[in-house]
């Protein structure tokens, strides 16, 4: 991946320190080589689960003098296979606390993507062991979960240059991919068109790749016609007064001494530009990308002659002199012309598609029998639910009814409440109709003497 480093730096040829950058694919800052307190430039992802992790140690270990001194007298071979790990024990205590920090956070990271992944298992009630699953990954020692050793150094060195030594191989092998899901579809939609829908679409297709095969020559990359067009349309120069040296100054740009991954395929620009277009339907971008992986590549195979990844001056020089500099045949062969893959890839890549398609759709009608089943115990409990809240309102109606009944006072047995006093004595009241007719005939009827009896005369003589 390419590398970044801040421009106005002073020039360098390829130092031990910029090899480590190159390796590590992160940014060097020699403009204040010994604040530790400078704020560390973002250099581009280099695509590895753990790039953070990586640009923030050599950060931290930029911040101290004896290690960049070891750095200068390194060579490349040392820095990648990770012998420079041994001068970890020789830097300040601070910067040991920051790396230690540093791994702290790493592992807690890494048992966080642990534990998700457990649980996107669903296995919540599973034991995991974290020390066997943190051995999986290889950038940092998990024996030890506390402390940044030398041994992490050197497991983060090896490991970032196997790991970006393996990118562009992983990166060709998504595009083929890439290719072949693409040239699936497009059978597939073929296949569910009728006879003459097919025809025009396929009319349609071969007019597409003859307009984007028609487009000017590309030019090797790397190669005299190729750097002189640059020369000539990006520098404003004169063709016939091209010189490499200068060539190379002008396109180192932040003057570190060497062409680095980015700015050689600033290069190729040009090259690009004659064969896509984002305005045409026919020109994939994603196929541009690929173009330009390629030629950096080819680039890189035979200019870098010691393969660190970064291009000095005396290596571009020595490219310039070989036959191949000026002889470039009938130019650059792009990706159409390479097939990605045989019919053979795309056939197995077609079986598997189908079979992760089936996969998936048991898992869906898995799911949606559960789902259902789901549905009618919801329907169940609900239904179950309702008939315990009638339950409950009954019982609740029968209580307050029992309290009623008890507070409510006796009645007769025609139905009339019956009045009880206090004591035995009192007068028992009428019941409201009688007493209501007996006020109504007081009121009517005059008030009479009282009749006394009459007595017949022979009862009133002795016996």
């Amino acid at each position: 991946m390419p590398t970044s480093v801040p421009r106005g730096t002073p020039f360098l040829l390829l130092s031990p320190l910029l090899m480590l950058s190159a390796v590590l694919a992160v940014p060097v800052d020699r403009a204040a080589p010994h604040q530790e307190d400078s704020q560390a430039t973002e250099s581009p992802d280099t695509g590895l689960y753990y790039h953070r992790y990586l640009q923030e140690v050599i950060n931290v270990l930029e911040t101290d003098g004896h290690f960049r001194e070891k750095l200068q007298a390194a060579n490349a071979e040392d820095i990648k296979s990770g012998k420079l790990s041994r001068e970890l024990d020789f830097v300040s205590h601070h910067v040991r606390t920051k790396l230690d920090e540093l791994k702290r956070q790493e592992v807690s990271r890494l048992r966080m993507l642990l534990k998700a992944k457990m649980d996107a298992k669903q296995e919540p009630n599973l034991q995991v062991d974290h020390l066997s699953l943190l051995k999986q990954f290889e950038h940092l020692d998990p024996q030890n979960q506390h402390t940044f050793e030398a041994r992490d150094l050197e497991l983060l060195i090896q490991t970032a240059t196997r790991d970006l030594a393996q990118y562009d191989a992983a990166h060709h092998e998504e595009f083929k991919r890439y290719e072949m899901l693409k040239e699936h579809e497009r059978r597939r939609y073929l296949e569910s068109l009728g006879e003459e829908q097919r025809k025009e679409a396929e009319k349609k297709l071969q007019e597409q790749q003859r307009r984007h095969r028609e487009h000017p020559k590309v030019n090797v990359p790397g190669s005299q016609a190729q750097l002189k067009e640059v020369w000539e349309e990006l520098d404003g120069l004169d063709p016939n007064r091209f010189n490499p040296k200068t060539f190379f100054i002008l396109h180192d740009i932040n003057s570190d001494g060497v062409l680095d991954e980015q700015e050689l395929e600033a290069l190729f620009t040009k090259e690009l530009e004659k064969v896509y277009d984002p305005k045409n339907e026919e020109d994939d971008m994603r196929e541009m990308e690929e173009e330009r992986l390629r030629m950096r590549e080819h680039v890189m195979k035979n200019v870098d002659t010691n393969q660190d990844r970064l291009v000095t001056l005396e290596e571009f020089l020595a490219s310039t002199q070989r036959k191949e500099f000026g002889d470039t045949g009938e130019g650059w062969k792009t990706v159409e012309m390479y097939p990605a893959y045989t019919e053979e890839e795309l056939r197995r890549f077609e079986e598997e598609l189908a079979a992760r398609e089936a996969e998936l759709n048991a898992k869906a009608q898995r799911l949606s029998q559960e789902t259902e089943a789901l549905g009618r115990s919801q329907d169940r409990l609900e239904a179950q639910k309702r008939e315990l809240q009638q339950a409950v309102l009954q019982m609740e109606q029968r209580k307050q009814q029992q309290q009623q009944e008890q507070n409510a006072p006796p009645s007769k047995p025609d139905g009339q409440l019956q009045f009880r006093a206090d004591t035995d004595d009192a007068p028992v009241p009428a019941p409201a109709g009688d007493q209501k007719d007996v006020a109504a005939s007081e009121k009517k009827a005059p008030e009479q003497p009282p009749v006394l009896p009459q007595l017949d005369s022979q009862h009133l003589g002795p016996q």
